[in-house]
């Protein structure tokens, strides 16, 4: 049986495309909280986050763009 064509297989990779963006912005959120607390700032939390969601829009893009191609569309 050939990988590509193995149901599980895909249903692993476009079920983890729904956990990329939630999951990269939390940790961006907790890497400032954390750092807000250790450094008793306030602001740390915000740059963190925006980079955690740009970090997760860009490995979506990315996960998308290889399994179109893997797809052949």
């Amino acid at each position: 049986m050939n990988r590509n064509n193995n149901i599980w297989a895909q249903v692993g990779r476009y079920t983890s495309l729904a956990f990329i963006l939630p999951v990269s912005t939390l940790v961006g959120y907790l890497i400032g909280y954390l750092l807000d607390r250790l450094f008793h700032t306030d602001f740390f939390y915000i740059p963190f986050l925006v980079l955690g969601i740009v970090a997760g829009f860009v490995q979506f893009f990315r996960e998308l763009n290889i399994a179109t191609k893997r797809d052949g569309s």
